[in-house]
């Protein structure tokens, strides 16, 4: 069962979409919001699986009031303009229905939505592999990222900062989640704080009391702690 709400200012396409969407069981429509402002209020007390999302809205249009959301459920925009289809993917967009909706393209839609969720279940109960691409958003600003571009996760109260090229996004997960979903011969936890993908480290030097000092390819220097010290050096038999 996805939940779900319809954010569409016209009353009518509102009605015509909860009728269409009857058919389908798996969709619990649990509100409606027929503006921007109104829809956020919805999306931060309902945090909904899925949005049904149309783009030209009084106030905030789709693509802004995504933007204000630090999490965002799966999209299925409908509108009845084609020119965004390609922004669309850069919003965690499931697909794009083009106005008046087809029953079997909305069929689709939702099939779509439930093997997103599907695969999503599957990742948080599987390791993840270097070539894994994952999905970040911070702020108005989205990426696609391979992990092993990943060279350190920190830590940052209850978000996480990860660091790639030149960015440096905060995510709302915790270290401790990604520590339990990443691979651990490939991302080692070198203390409470920090995760360090061990194929960008550079250098390794003794460090003050017994523990080791890492250098990345980057650049950076990481203490690691006394404990993690004595498991490093196991793995790189030191």
């Amino acid at each position: 069962m996805l939940t779900s709400l319809i954010i569409e200012d016209s009353r009518l396409a509102r009605k015509e979409l909860v009728g269409l969407l009857a058919d389908f069981p798996d969709i619990d429509i649990i509100g409606e919001a027929a503006d921007g402002d109104g829809a956020l209020r919805l999306i931060q007390e309902k945090q909904p699986d899925l949005l049904f999302l149309d783009i030209d809205l009084p106030g905030k249009n789709g693509f802004e009031l995504l933007g204000e959301l630090s999490q965002l459920p799966l999209v299925i925009f409908t509108t009845a303009f084609d020119e965004y289809a390609l922004r669309s993917f850069d919003y965690n967009a499931v697909d794009y229905l083009l106005k008046p909706i087809r029953k079997d393209r909305l069929a689709r839609a939702i099939e779509k939505a439930k093997r997103s969720v599907h695969n999503a279940d599957q990742v948080a109960k599987e390791r993840l592999g270097l070539e894994h691409r994952i999905f970040v958003k911070d702020g108005e600003r989205c990426w696609f990222v391979t992990l092993r571009d990943l060279r350190l996760l920190e830590s940052v109260g209850n978000y996480c900062r990860l660091y790639f090229g030149e960015e440096r996004p905060l995510i709302l997960k915790s270290l401790n989640y990604l520590e339990d979903v990443l691979d651990p011969k490939v991302f080692f936890r070198i203390n409470r704080a920090q995760i360090v993908n061990l194929k960008e480290v550079d250098q390794i030097l003794p460090w003050h009391g017994g523990r080791l000092q890492l250098t990345l390819k980057s650049g950076e220097k990481l203490e690691v702690s006394r404990r993690q010290t004595a498991k490093l050096k196991d793995i790189y038999s030191l």
